[in-house]
C-alpha cells in the first residue's frame, strides 16, 4: 500500500537526472515520528519514500524533485548526491532485522523506480557507501545479498586480490582514510569481519571493480 504524505522539503534537481537510489534507516522509534521529521520545514530533511515495518510505503517527494536525504558525500567522483538520486528511508532503529513485509515493499518499489529511470543494480547504494565518514545506514542488519539475488543491487564474486582502495574508487566509493574505507566496505559486504584488511576484502573489492568495468560505477 502506498500513501501520499507530501513533504515541503524539496527543490529542483539542478539539471541532473536520477542516477542513484540511496537507502537509509530512520533511527527513529516509529514511522509517525519519522514522518513528522521528514515533513518538518525546520528540520530541512526529507526523502522520496518512507517504508514502515508493516510494508506501508509513504510517498513524500515527487521523483522529479530533489529531496534532502543524502547530505555531504560523493559517489563515482561527484558530490551533490541529492540532485542525482532518490532517497528511500526504512523504518528501523539500526540494530534490528528489517521486517519481511518491509523488505518485500522495498523490492517492489525498487523494481518500479529502476525501470522508470533506467537504472542498473549498481545504482542502488547505502548512505554509508556515499558518506562513509559520517553515516552507517542502512547498517549491518540490512540484507544486501537478498536484493542482489533479484537484480536490485550488487554482490561481488571474489576476483584476484588487488589494490583495495583503487578498486573501491573504481566502483564509486569516495576518498577516505583507509580505516574508514574498510569499515564502510565491511558494513555492507562483510559485517561480521574483524581485524585488519585481508585478502578476502581485497578479493571482494576486486569483484566490485569488475562490476564497475562491466556496468559503470553505479550508472545505468
Amino acid at each position: 500500500m502506498t500513501l501520499k504524505h507530501p513533504s515541503p522539503n524539496f527543490g529542483d534537481r539542478r539539471g541532473r537526472r536520477v542516477e542513484l537510489v540511496v537507502l537509509h534507516y530512520t533511527a527513529m522509534a516509529s514511522a509517525a515520528e519519522a514522518l513528522a521529521r521528514l515533513c518538518d520545514p525546520v528540520a530541512e530533511v526529507s526523502a522520496h519514500y518512507l517504508i514502515d515495518r508493516d510494508g506501508t510505503v509513504f510517498s513524500l517527494v515527487n521523483e522529479a524533485h530533489r529531496a534532502w536525504h543524502a547530505g555531504a558525500g560523493a559517489w563515482a567522483g561527484e558530490g551533490d548526491v541529492n540532485s542525482r538520486s532518490l532517497g528511500i528511508e526504512l523504518q528501523n532503529m539500526g540494530a534490528e532485522p528489517f521486517a519481511e513485509r518491509q523488505m518485500a515493499s522495498l523490492e517492489g518499489l525498487l523494481r518500479k523506480v529502476m525501470q522508470r529511470h533506467g537504472l542498473g543494480p549498481a545504482a542502488v547504494i547505502g548512505h554509508s557507501d556515499m558518506a562513509p565518514e559520517r553515516k552507517g545506514d542502512p547498517g549491518a542488519r540490512f540484507d544486501w545479498r537478498r536484493l542482489a539475488r533479484q537484480g536490485l543491487s550488487v554482490w561481488p564474486d571474489p576476483a584476484s586480490p588487488g589494490d583495495f582502495a583503487a578498486d573501491l574508487r573504481a566502483f564509486g566509493y569516495p576518498e577516505a582514510a583507509p580505516e574508514t574505507q574498510l569499515a564502510a566496505f565491511r558494513l555492507r559486504f562483510r559485517p561480521w569481519a574483524r581485524g585488519p584488511l585481508d585478502d578476502t576484502d581485497r578479493a571482494l573489492a576486486a569483484g566490485l571493480r569488475r562490476i564497475a568495468v562491466d556496468d559503470g560505477p553505479s550508472r545505468p
